[in-house]
């Protein structure tokens, strides 16, 4: 337990940051898995526009240190990859 008042604050302020981070991060993950859902049941369209939504969401989290900034830009190429690939197949694959 921290004991003096410096130390008690820094234990407050690392709670309240902890916790920011934590919706952060899960407000990326959830960003990711729409797109994920919308590349499996939507369209090329809907695809791109829940991309865009997740990188700037992505770019964000690396922003505020909560992930790091190459770890963003490998999640956000292999996501253009899948991006591209649907947009490729056309619109059969959105009924597959």
């Amino acid at each position: 337990m921290a004991h003096s008042v410096s130390a008690r604050k820094r234990v407050r302020q690392n709670e309240a940051r902890n916790a920011i981070n934590r919706w952060r991060l899960r407000t990326m993950r959830d960003a990711v898995k729409e797109l994920s859902e919308r590349l499996m049941h939507g369209t090329a369209q809907e695809a791109e526009q829940a991309f865009v939504k997740a990188c700037r969401i992505i770019d964000k989290t690396a922003g505020k240190g909560v992930i790091h900034k190459n770890s963003a830009a490998r999640k956000k190429s292999r996501l253009s990859a899948r991006v591209k690939a649907k947009a490729k197949a056309g619109p059969a694959s959105a009924k597959a």
